[in-house]
């Protein structure tokens, strides 16, 4: 069975489709869609998820349901979770939940050496960053706002009040350190040279 590192935001969110009822792979990508998932979830790309679907096949996690066939879709394969599938993913769900994980995302480790640039292209970066997250947290706010109108349980909702609070700290974050690089407030010795 799969550890807590072995599993991916991506295969999570397969395996717990599947928990729905069995379904192919263009299903889970819509649903995934019509849910918002993306927000939370890398599901761009097709390649990606035939990827995780291929490797939780080849882990027993899944397996295959069904092949559908009709003269008006090309043919395609329903999958089904296994028991050992479930067990993994609500292991993986109450490992995660319960621990934080020992992540290391990119923004901060650039930050901690933000002080290389010099404090006028910090503060452009900064303003870029703070207009991207803006756009993020529109995103996130018409997606729940658009849930509740359709009367999306709030229970369907909690990743995306999640995202919505962690953006909405780092935008504040961001805004206060370009308003004390703005005013002078922040202490920023010129960057080495050479």
């Amino acid at each position: 069975m799969p550890t807590r590192g072995q599993l991916t935001p991506l295969t999570i969110a397969v395996l717990a489709l599947l928990v729905e009822e069995p379904m192919h792979a263009y299903r889970m990508q819509q649903l995934m869609k019509e849910r918002g998932v993306q927000l939370v979830v890398n599901v761009r790309n097709r390649s990606g998820l035939h990827a995780a679907i291929d490797r939780l096949a080849r882990d027993e996690l899944i397996r295959v349901h069904a092949v559908e066939r009709d003269s008006r879709h090309p043919e395609r394969t329903v999958y089904a979770v296994t028991d050992a599938g479930r067990d993994a993913l609500l292991t993986g769900l109450k490992d995660s939940i319960a621990a934080p994980a020992q992540e290391f995302p990119l923004f901060p480790a650039v930050v901690s050496f933000l002080h290389l640039l010099d404090p006028q292209d910090a503060r452009t970066q900064l303003e870029r960053r703070a207009e991207a997250l803006e756009q993020t947290l529109g995103a996130t706010r018409a997606v729940l706002d658009a849930s509740r109108t359709a009367h999306v349980p709030r229970l369907h909702l909690l990743e995306h009040e999640y995202l919505q609070d962690v953006t909405a700290a780092e935008l504040s974050w961001v805004r206060g350190v370009v308003a004390d690089l703005g005013n002078g407030s922040l202490d920023w010795p010129m960057p080495p040279t050479g």
